[in-house]
């Protein structure tokens, strides 16, 4: 590795810190959303791991056995051994909204598995023990029925807030709020077309599992995206806020030929051709490789990939401006 200039911190590159660290890289990913594992922003390298950060890690007792316990994540039955109650009952509290998921997976039979820290199961049964005997609540009976599930709504929750902790930049924060909404609701929030260009380019991955083709990947987008009225709303809200505040902070890219007026305002894109999902089309280009920063937007990736939206450790209402909390706390 290159010598460090002076006032500037060494880091490494992720899977360098998960090797130095012991971990597999799924663990180490795990480590990082869980705000096991600092990060730091390093210009065009992207995020990385500082070496005082594997440093502490190396230095604290029990290493590495015990940061590994902290990052172990178990299922239903797995969970209800943990806590000394039947799946069933694990089951009610986690719909409930008691237990929040921090992975998912779907199975072969097109079901999805819900992972939870163990270490968080055990901290609720040292706080909540009433709720692990007894009868089921009156409320939790009643909303259950009524079929409420809160698992993916607060997974969602968990992993919005992850996402936000790790950047600054407003149009980057909008990306997160829009990997959630579904196309119309992001159409109908987000009506400029380069805007809508430019954040799609930027969402973020929000689970780490494969989408697939199939009904697979229909559940795993229905776990993804929001659906119920009242998450929407905030959702949507939380985008439009965001938005605002990029917008001062700088303009989204335009395509080039929306060229400036005169007097430095953008032309107006009346009659600008829209493909049919509403986004408008990149400028004809002389055959060969695409070039220019409008092409790589439109052509980017779009984000594939862990009631309303229930906060959990204290959670804010949705906001661009959010603080990161340096320790928070598939994906």
């Amino acid at each position: 590795m290159p010598a460090v200039p002076d006032g500037i911190e060494e880091t490494v590159a992720f899977d360098r810190a998960a090797r130095e660290l012991g971990l597999k890289f799924g663990e180490f990913e795990l480590a990082v959303q869980l705000g096991e594992v600092l990060t730091v922003a390093v210009g065009a390298m992207g995020r990385r791991v500082g070496r005082a950060e594997l440093l502490r890690l190396a230095a604290a007792e029990g290493f590495p056995s015990a940061l590994r316990a902290r990052l172990r994540v178990v299922g239903t039955a797995e969970g209800a051994e943990l806590l000394d109650i039947s799946p069933g009952r694990f089951s009610r509290l986690a719909r409930g909204g008691f237990f929040t998921p921090v992975r998912f997976y779907v199975n072969r039979y097109r079901a999805v598995v819900w992972l939870y820290p163990a270490a968080e199961l055990r901290a609720f049964a040292e706080r909540e023990p009433a709720l692990l005997t007894g009868r089921i609540p009156a409320g939790l009976r009643a909303t259950l029925s009524a079929g409420e599930d809160q698992r993916a709504a607060r997974w969602r929750g968990r992993r919005i807030e992850q996402l936000l902790t790790r950047t600054e930049d407003p149009w980057e924060r909008a990306a997160v709020w829009a990997a959630v909404l579904a196309p119309a609701e992001l159409d109908a929030t987000l009506t400029d077309p380069a805007e809508r260009a430019y954040v799609r380019a930027l969402m973020p991955r929000l689970a780490p599992v494969a989408s697939g083709t199939g009904l697979a990947a229909e559940v795993i987008a229905a776990v993804v995206t929001v659906g119920d009225p009242t998450e929407i709303r905030r959702c949507r809200a939380a985008l439009d806020t965001c938005v605002r505040d990029a917008r001062r902070a700088r303009p989204a890219p335009r395509p080039p030929d929306e060229a400036a007026a005169p007097d430095g305002d953008p032309v107006p894109s009346v009659g600008v051709l829209t493909l049919p999902d509403g986004d408008p089309a990149p400028p004809a280009l002389s055959p060969g490789r695409p070039r220019g920063l409008w092409h790589r937007l439109v052509g980017g990736r779009r984000g594939a990939e862990g009631g309303p939206m229930a906060p959990y450790k204290g959670r804010k209402s949705p906001s661009c401006t959010t603080e990161t909390r340096s320790r928070p706390a598939r994906s």
